[in-house]
């Protein structure tokens, strides 16, 4: 099977902010599977693609939800105009030809599906095809990369203990406001002030996190705000569009949101 379709062939714009890049690389080489844990929109997907750019190897990113099943994953028989006939899922495509298999917010997944990856993520190396009756050998540059978000999950939702412990984990968090600020001027084409003016709107959301807030404004709602000031509408409307009305319903809470953007003058 050909993966050209899977291949990045442009780089991904990422801008580092620790020792991210060089733990990924050592993990790649060594075989080990990785974790990034972080909160959403902070750049954990795009940072996949960049090291996928970045080690030339194809990148199939499964977005993960609670309806998933282990043949969703692993694969299944189909029924064809030739009869039935057996279909690698993506896991499986993965690990057979050499590619970063990238499980987006793993833990929506049912924790019977995720159990499918522990034969993957040992020494081992395998993926037992039980419904194929076949034991597929990981090639050498299979890579399983998951992520997911620990600060919203519920003791129900969370990744269990045997399979955390089979991953090397990178924490991600917001970068600083100079670096997130450079970010979103390259991402959106606006200046820096501008920037500098819709990060300092995002760090008072990300201050009412737990108070009145599950999430605060993510980098990627931050850029959306800034996309749509580039195309020509208000800092304030652009703000209420890409930040407020996404993060919440209450009217007290939106009310306090507005009061952090009416602070700034745009």
């Amino acid at each position: 099977m050909h993966l050209s379709s899977y291949q990045i062939e442009n780089e991904p714009f990422y801008q580092q902010t620790g020792n991210e890049r060089a733990i990924f690389q050592a993990a790649a080489a060594s075989r080990l599977p990785l974790m990034l844990k972080g909160p959403t929109g902070c750049g954990k997907t795009r940072f996949v693609e960049y090291m996928a750019w970045h080690l030339k190897c194809p990148l199939i990113t499964v977005a993960c939800h609670e309806d998933m099943t282990a043949a969703d994953l692993a694969g299944r028989y189909l029924l064809t105009a030739e009869g039935t006939v057996w279909h690698d899922g993506p896991l499986t495509i993965s690990a057979r030809h050499g590619a970063i298999c990238y499980l987006d917010e793993i833990v929506e997944a049912r924790q019977d599906t995720t159990v499918l990856i522990h034969p993957l993520t040992d020494n081992r190396r395998i993926l037992p095809l039980d419904r194929k009756g076949e034991l597929v050998k990981a090639h050498p540059d299979f890579l399983l990369v998951v992520s997911y978000n620990p600060g919203y999950q519920s003791a129900v939702k969370d990744l269990k203990e045997s399979t955390k412990q089979r991953f090397v984990a990178i924490d991600f968090s917001y970068p600083t406001s100079r670096d997130e600020a450079a970010i979103v001027s390259r991402e959106a084409g606006i200046d820096t002030r501008m920037a500098s003016g819709l990060v300092e709107v995002a760090a008072g959301t990300r201050n009412l996190r737990g108070r009145g807030l599950s999430e605060g404004a993510s980098t990627r709602m931050i850029v959306h705000a800034a996309r749509l000031m580039a195309a020509g509408v208000s800092g304030a409307d652009a703000l209420r569009a890409a930040m407020i009305l996404p993060l919440t319903d209450d009217p007290d809470m939106r009310e306090a949101l507005e009061a952090v953007i009416a602070a700034h003058a745009w």
